[in-house]
């Protein structure tokens, strides 16, 4: 199942919340693969959708060229396993790319949000806009989503499925939960 192509990258924290990657994990979650493509957005880098100026001077065939070459690969070389794979392309002509890079989900914020402010829309009762003021660009990892998008390269990142790990610190949480329903089920040992 190919989602996408998205306008706007899905990196980093965005991963988490993206519908077009969503749709690719619960393609996998139904036992199939899910390809994720999104492109990067003019002004905008890796960080947020911007729908307005998203279709402003997008590449799109570069996106489509680079999510054809990705398909025709995996279905050359179906993996055992159903995949989800997050493809994010920089949005540049073809010949422009820099390459491509196999990627890690980026955990450090690309440009932190100073401040947020709803302004009215003008004719529309109970409608706003949201303004968001950044600050800063922060240097992103090259190994990273957001890093090879930047630099520009395709990101190509292969996301695992959400599993159980052990935390510490966590007892008083445990036995909060033993007092109130008693003992715990193991799960682990």
């Amino acid at each position: 199942m190919v989602s996408g192509i998205n306008p706007g990258a899905n990196v980093g924290r965005a991963v988490y919340h993206s519908g077009t990657v969503g749709a690719a994990i619960t393609a996998r979650n139904g036992g199939i693969s899910g390809i994720a493509v999104s492109q990067a957005v003019i002004g905008f880098g890796v960080e947020g959708q911007g729908w307005d100026d998203a279709v402003k001077g997008q590449k799109w065939h570069t996106a489509a060229a680079i999510a054809a070459t990705v398909v025709d690969g995996f279905i050359a070389n179906k993996p055992a396993e159903p995949i989800v794979l997050n493809v994010n392309v920089p949005n540049l002509e073809i010949e422009e790319l820099k390459g491509w890079r196999r990627t890690s989900v980026g955990h450090i914020v690309p440009q932190a949000m100073a401040r947020a402010e709803m302004e009215a829309k003008e004719g529309y009762e109970d409608s706003y806009y949201v303004r968001m003021t950044y600050g800063g660009t922060t240097q992103m990892a090259p190994h990273t989503d957001g890093g090879a998008v930047e630099n520009g390269e395709v990101s190509v990142t292969y996301l695992s499925r959400f599993d159980d790990v052990a935390h510490h610190g966590t007892d008083e949480i445990h036995n909060a939960l033993t007092g109130i329903v008693g003992s715990q089920n193991m799960l682990h040992s």
